[in-house]
């Protein structure tokens, strides 16, 4: 079953499941700052744009939690730089 992007916070990730495969976000919170470590998409989920819906939705929740980021992972390094829209929450 295919899901929406969405937190879980037991886990420390952003999920996104689709076509059965799980991809993830993962993150480390200190106090009012996100730290995105690593995303991972499934091989099956390549070339979909799906690492990119998953960090979107991340970053929008961080924003609306008024939450700094900083980009640890390459991933999100990168599309922060392509979407300078997010370039505020850096921390």
């Amino acid at each position: 079953m295919d899901s929406a992007p969405h937190d879980n916070p037991a886990r420390s990730r952003f999920e996104l499941v689709e076509e059965g495969h799980l991809a993830r976000a993962e993150y480390l919170v200190s106090r009012d700052v996100i730290t995105f470590t690593h995303t991972i998409v499934p091989p099956e989920l390549g070339g979909r744009g799906v690492a990119s819906r998953l960090i979107a939705f991340a970053l929008a929740d961080a924003r609306a939690r008024g939450m700094k980021v900083v980009p640890q992972c390459p991933f999100v390094r990168a599309y922060i730089e392509k979407h300078p829209e997010w370039a505020d929450l850096l921390a």
